[in-house]
């Protein structure tokens, strides 16, 4: 059994993890401003993480063997959970994102963004942009940080309860007939479940792994053929702009491939799901729920 910390855990694959650790035994304290969906199965701390002052104090005389930080979104924040820590967990858990590298139409691996040597600029959520943000954290974490830190680069992670809602956006514009814009109908994604994403946490966590980690399911798919199974589940023909504003625009509108290798973590031992095994299914799911 080990004393772990989630910070971010209620949502989502977050909750996913925090279910599936709680389902192990371990000791698990989740962090949050407010609701806590798992009751008394978890210690509750209430605290802002982006406050340095009142996560030092909430943490002050504890040790976790293991933390993930699920909401770190920049420079500043990682170097305050730096100073705070060190010292005082085993492991870091860091949950960033495909969007360290650029879209650019190749397939991305570990070692296409270094943020061993990547240049620190410090700043705020707000001073870049995601990618940014995640990039400039992923550098203080692997350049400041006295713990083993392993962070998990996700692609867009799908799922019916999916509270951005990005896969049914286009599941019900098509429903309905109402107009997607996109960029390039032939850009090929990555995409990841839900439960695969938050089985990945656990197997970061409670492996001896270190470092940066892509994780996806095995294969990719192009905005095309997207649409076209959209389609034949909805039975809709889709109203696609290449031209529409924002008002429109899909969460997956890029203008080129943007997709990575799983084969690091594959060859160290992780399992991952075939991504058109389940992407039908799913977006069945999605489509019945929203009639």
């Amino acid at each position: 059994m080990k004393k772990i910390l989630v910070i971010g855990g209620t949502r989502f694959f977050g909750r996913k993890l925090v279910e599936r650790l709680i389902q192990e035994g371990h000791q698990v304290t989740v962090m949050t401003r407010g609701s806590n969906p798992f009751g008394d199965k978890v210690e509750h701390m209430t605290a802002n993480r982006l406050k340095k002052e009142e996560l030092s104090q909430k943490v002050e005389g504890r040790h976790f063997d293991l933390v993930y930080d699920n909401i770190c979104y920049s420079s500043n924040d990682a170097y305050s959970f730096c100073e705070v820590f060190n010292g005082k967990i085993g492991k870091l858990v860091f949950t960033s994102t495909l969007s360290t590298y650029e879209a650019d139409g190749k397939e991305k691996s570990e070692a296409d963004f270094d943020p061993y040597t990547y240049e620190i600029q410090m700043g705020d959520r707000a001073d870049f942009t995601y990618g940014e943000g995640k990039r400039q954290a992923e550098a203080v974490f692997f350049q400041y940080a006295l713990f083993p830190v392993a962070a998990v680069r996700f692609p867009i992670v799908m799922g019916e309860n999916d509270y951005t809602g990005r896969l049914h956006f286009h599941v019900e514009r098509i429903a309905k007939g109402e107009p997607i814009g996109l960029v390039s109908m032939e850009a090929e994604m990555s995409f990841i479940q839900a439960d695969e994403a938050a089985r990945f946490l656990h197997w970061a966590g409670l492996e001896e792994v270190e470092g940066p980690y892509n994780a996806a399911a095995n294969g990719k798919i192009s905005l095309a053929a997207l649409i076209k199974l959209i389609e034949a589940v909805t039975g809709k023909e889709a109203n696609i702009s290449l031209a529409g504003g924002d008002d429109i625009r899909s969460p997956y509108a890029i203008p080129a491939s943007w997709y990575m290798t799983n084969e690091k973590a594959a060859n160290q031992g992780f399992h991952f799901t075939d991504l058109h095994d389940w992407l039908k299914p799913l977006v069945e799911a999605i489509a019945v729920n929203n009639k």
